[in-house]
């Protein structure tokens, strides 16, 4: 199992830039960065170019809206190009009241909507010609860029159909504050089922981690800070089906020892990566990242897949 690092909130791209490098020293195996009204994250990974050697880069998540997929294909290849081939694109259906308050567009079904963007960005990804007339996506054509491996192709998913389709046309899942009973009595079986007769899928846990001596209050900040994000209706479903009354009940978080055997339960399940959203106060930030780096390290000589 690899564990991933990634970064939120505003600040000089030159200091995200140094953030990267310094997950790479760390021994992280990969960096990831989403959407957050920021940086662009398939931009900042291409102004990154070759250093940080030894970790690769990721996106957690790339919307679907407003790009048109042979855009977004372009610009990963793109981004695969200038990173030496260090890409995971990550794409997501996003939520509906983003969509449609930010963007001012139209919401469609999530399954449809994917599986069509799907048909677009999986073959263009590979060097592929596409002529597709769907419901919402219409592109014919492909992007020419000689000398590029495709980059690999994870698609955000919690509930079952998107689960299924990421096993069936992605390379694997990212789900996003799954436990680790979830993880594996929902999301393995369902991606790797959708998936049979193909490469064994990625299977990608973001999840908010927070080693303190301070767990009440910890709990308390990560419900603050992602109330929002918690009723969207994608995360409310998810907590709701797992039994997770909110963030916090998702949070790893603990002493050393107790964060450390958390990560075990991830791997058990059949979680071939983790996304470490590090939570909590400055100091709890470091303590965190050092614990996990260690892990990371040790992670990824006993638990590859």
């Amino acid at each position: 199992m690899h564990i991933g690092l990634s970064s939120h909130g505003a600040m000089p791209i030159t200091e995200l830039l140094s953030r990267i490098e310094h997950a790479a020293a760390n021994g992280f195996a990969r960096f990831w960065l989403g959407e957050h009204g920021e940086w662009d994250p398939l931009t900042v990974f291409a102004a990154l170019g070759d250093r940080a050697p030894g970790i690769d880069v990721a996106t957690s998540v790339m919307g679907m809206y407003p790009r048109h997929p042979l855009a977004l294909a372009a610009q990963a290849l793109t981004t695969q190009a200038a990173t030496g081939g260090r890409l995971t694109l990550g794409i997501g259906h996003g939520h509906a009241p983003l969509v449609e308050n930010r963007y001012g567009l139209t919401w469609r079904p999530p399954v449809r909507h994917a599986r069509e963007i799907l048909d677009v960005l999986g073959p263009v990804l590979r060097g592929e010609q596409v002529d597709v007339r769907g419901e919402a996506v219409t592109a014919a054509g492909g992007v020419t860029v000689p000398g590029v491996a495709p980059p690999s192709l994870l698609l955000a998913a919690n509930g079952p159909r998107m689960l299924a389709l990421a096993g069936e046309r992605a390379d694997g899942a990212l789900t996003m504050w799954a436990t680790p009973r979830f993880t594996g009595d929902v999301v393995v079986p369902a991606v790797t089922g959708a998936a049979a007769g193909r490469p064994a899928p990625r299977i990608t846990v973001g999840l908010l981690v927070s080693v303190t001596s301070d767990v009440d209050g910890t709990r308390a900040r990560v419900d603050a800070d992602f109330r929002q994000a918690a009723a969207m209706p994608t995360f409310r479903s998810l907590l709701d089906r797992q039994g997770s009354a909110s963030p916090a009940d998702t949070l790893v978080t603990g002493d050393e020892t107790a964060v450390e055997k958390m990560v075990r339960q991830y791997a058990d399940a059949g979680a071939t990566e983790l996304i470490v959203f590090p939570a909590g106060l400055p100091e709890d930030h470091d303590r965190t990242v050092t614990l996990l780096a260690d892990l990371a390290r040790a992670h990824r000589g006993r638990y590859d897949a």
